[in-house]
């Protein structure tokens, strides 16, 4: 009884890892490198004119026609806490789709300093935060990537644009 205890942890780690690999979408917010998995992504296009919706939060910047729909656009550096840049040609809007807590799916833009590639990432190339930071919530991430010697934090995308 006791060594089946032991199995099942160590079997429940190795799922998450298998299924937090694959095609990843990386982009950067000042000096510091994201990824959103490739499957969430819908389309990436250049910023462009954004409408105001009064009395919404400061992360969200507005709406923007997509080809007769109407979304949402979320700042992910002011989402974070990060300084207001001016945008430039570099800046982006991905469009993702994105699963509510009801279940519901939808799109919604959200405005990133620059993409910066498509990696494919295998379960040896990304840590668990737990592992790193033991006891610090982190619901927004999947996990932290090791990639051609650089950092990336993985984003749990439904999570960073449910919360308030």
């Amino acid at each position: 009884m006791r060594a089946s205890a032991i199995a099942q942890p160590e079997s429940g780690p190795a799922t998450k890892s298998d299924s937090r690999t694959g095609k990843y979408l990386a982009f950067h917010l000042g000096r510091d490198e994201f990824a959103i998995q490739v499957l969430k992504v819908r389309e990436i296009m250049g910023i462009q004119d954004i409408t105001a919706v009064p009395q919404t939060p400061v992360f969200v910047k507005g709406v923007i026609n997509l080809r007769g729909k109407v979304i949402p656009v979320v700042d992910l550096r002011l989402k974070f806490g990060l300084p207001e840049v001016e945008y430039n040609q570099r800046t982006c809007i991905i469009v993702v789709h994105i699963q509510g807590p009801d279940g519901a799916a939808s799109l919604t833009g959200i405005v990133v300093d620059e993409v910066s590639e498509a990696v494919n990432l295998a379960a040896g190339e990304i840590e668990d935060t737990r592992d790193l930071w033991d006891g610090i919530p982190m619901p927004y991430v999947l996990g932290i990537a090791k990639c051609k010697g650089k950092v990336k934090t993985l984003l749990d995308i439904d999570r960073v644009l449910q919360a308030q």
